[in-house]
């Protein structure tokens, strides 16, 4: 039984790196549109604006930093996570951005995240 469980779950890492990695041959961020990359684990959710064309990362907004309150994996958190990045993008004068999924199904907490982020502002 065990080991069935341990590859599903090699599986789904698996598939969701294939497509991500599709999805990053066509979604590229650059100086004017920078890319907004999510990550998403059991417990956080991490989003980036990255500028690709220098490879840095302009601004970011976790779960785990000290503005965001409330349980760390549910939608609340996600949208709070949304709102903080949103906020800290127009600081930056960031106003358009490409979005990047990460893999993951745009459903849940990937939903969550970017309608809060449009509400703060950004467009995508």
């Amino acid at each position: 039984m065990r080991l069935q469980l341990k590859k599903k779950s090699a599986f789904k890492l698996k598939s969701r790196a294939k497509k991500h990695i599709r999805i990053r041959k066509k979604v590229f961020g650059d100086t004017e549109r920078p890319r907004l990359s999510v990550f998403r684990s059991a417990s956080h959710i991490y989003a980036q604006i990255i500028d690709d064309s220098t490879g840095q990362t302009l601004v970011e907004a976790s779960t785990m930093s000290k503005e965001i309150n409330g349980s760390r994996g549910s939608r609340e958190a996600a949208k709070q996570v949304g709102a903080n990045l949103a906020e800290l993008a127009k600081k930056k004068n960031i106003s358009s951005v490409v979005f990047d999924r990460g893999g993951y199904l745009y459903h849940g907490r990937i939903q969550v995240l970017a309608d809060a982020a449009r509400e703060g502002g950004l467009q995508f």
